[in-house]
């Protein structure tokens, strides 16, 4: 079964060309810096669909904070938005999780109203805790986690913790980050974030595994979706002509260097929502920096055909549009009758809300395709644990290259750094 299907829908001439073959020429140095980086181990983030060893260490943990009847997982960006997107599978925001498992909460703001409100909703001594941090530092979790300590009595055995080794070489304990030390402090469980994976390729690790494990989820089947997609990057026999993220890279600069500096994603089930929030923050943080970059913007279908499809097709030409698109069955719901008494619901009479959604999208990219506005499907068989992890790769490999081409490095967050300063600046100025 093929997991990842791409359609590329470019505007013929005399519409502004993206010369997305000439770039996708430059992509096997790209290419091959992926698979040095595999083979010497310097981006771990390439061997997590293979390992086994961390998901057993895991499940310990997954286990015990599965029988709390409901799990806070605290964290912000790349430490939530992974486990997010997979829970859309378990519980898709009426509650209907995976029988005997913990309702999952992600905590990923610090809005005072929220957590009032969840302290209201929720008995705290009945909740397990789950606070990830690759740096550990990150105020908005550390703020989470100590609040919800002054709410209620919280025992060690509640809470686990995701974090970065302690440092090597300083006295003992003191090269422990701060959310580590509160751990070491409290008796904790930590588990160890891979220091070599950010924040944003973390999603295949226990960072976002971690949470689908407790959710009922199957991680293993995350990884081997997300493999499929890694192995004809991986192979030097490939050429990029047969890679989508070598594809998908080529077309998403092309846009950008043809002056459309936007990117929709747009999914067409609700499931995948927040698929285009995670994909935000990778690419968002990944490709803008040193003044270069597109802007992603997240979307969903149909509902943001009545909320912003007015602006792609009569706006400013100014977008690149990804549509992801699967079979939409009927889920056991049943046809309207073959005759319906109001004659305006005669183009609905004999249909299933699943033909309707189809129609939806169908229409949208004829539209799209009639305003000459680039766009790619990208068709998946279904919305599962493994067809996430291969949307989840694609988007990685694809952001990665996309990087490589721009001449930036994927990697790192220069501007961002800058603003957290300012922000522990700005809290300290503040009266106590």
């Amino acid at each position: 079964m093929t997991l990842l299907q791409q359609t590329l829908h470019l505007p013929p001439a005399p519409a502004p060309q993206l010369n997305w073959q000439a770039l996708l020429a430059k992509t096997p140095a790209g290419l091959a810096r992926v698979r040095q980086a595999y083979g010497d181990g310097s981006l771990p983030l390439l061997r997590l669909p293979e390992r086994q060893d961390d998901l057993a260490a895991a499940a310990s943990v997954a286990a015990r904070l599965a029988q709390y009847p409901f799990l806070l997982v605290l964290g912000t960006g790349g430490s939530s938005l992974g486990g997010q997107t997979l829970y859309a599978l378990a519980d898709a925001g009426f509650g209907n999780r995976v029988a005997g498992r913990p309702q999952l909460y992600f905590m990923d703001n610090v809005d005072p109203h929220s957590f009032a409100q969840l302290r209201a909703q929720v008995p705290l001594e009945q909740a397990g805790i789950l606070a990830i941090s690759k740096s550990g530092g990150t105020a908005e979790t550390l703020m989470q986690l100590l609040t919800l300590q002054q709410m209620a009595n919280i025992s060690a055995a509640q809470v686990a913790v995701v974090t970065e080794p302690a440092k090597t070489g300083a006295p003992a304990g003191g090269g422990d980050n701060p959310l580590r030390a509160l751990a070491n402090s409290c008796g904790y469980e930590v588990l160890e974030h891979d220091p070599l994976v950010g924040g944003r390729f973390s999603v295949l690790s226990i960072v976002g595994l971690l949470p689908a494990m407790i959710a009922g989820l199957d991680a293993a089947a995350v990884r081997r979706g997300a493999a499929s997609v890694l192995q004809p990057a991986l192979s030097a026999n490939i050429a990029p002509e047969s890679i989508a993220s070598a594809i998908g890279a080529s077309v998403s600069v092309a846009a950008l260097q043809a002056g459309l500096p936007m990117q929709v994603v747009m999914p067409y089930r609700d499931n995948l929502r927040s698929l285009g929030q995670w994909h935000r923050q990778l690419w968002a943080e990944s490709v803008g920096k040193d003044g270069v970059g597109s802007t992603p913007i997240p979307a969903l279908g149909t509902v943001d055909q009545h909320s912003q499809l007015q602006l792609y097709l009569d706006g400013p030409d100014d977008k690149f549009y990804t549509l992801i698109t699967a079979p939409t069955d009927l889920a056991g719901l049943p046809k309207l009758p073959g005759t319906l008494n109001d004659s305006r619901l005669a183009y609905l009479q004999g249909h299933g809300m699943g033909e309707l959604l189809t129609a939806m999208q169908e229409a949208t990219i004829s539209t799209l395709q009639a305003k000459q506005r680039p766009l790619r499907r990208l068709a998946i068989p279904c919305v599962d644990e493994q067809v996430l992890g291969a949307l989840f790769m694609h988007f990685m490999l694809e952001t990665m290259l996309a990087a490589d081409l721009l001449g930036v490095n994927a990697f790192d967050q220069p501007a961002v750094e800058d603003g957290k300063h300012l922000a522990r600046q700005n809290l300290a100025s503040m009266a106590a």
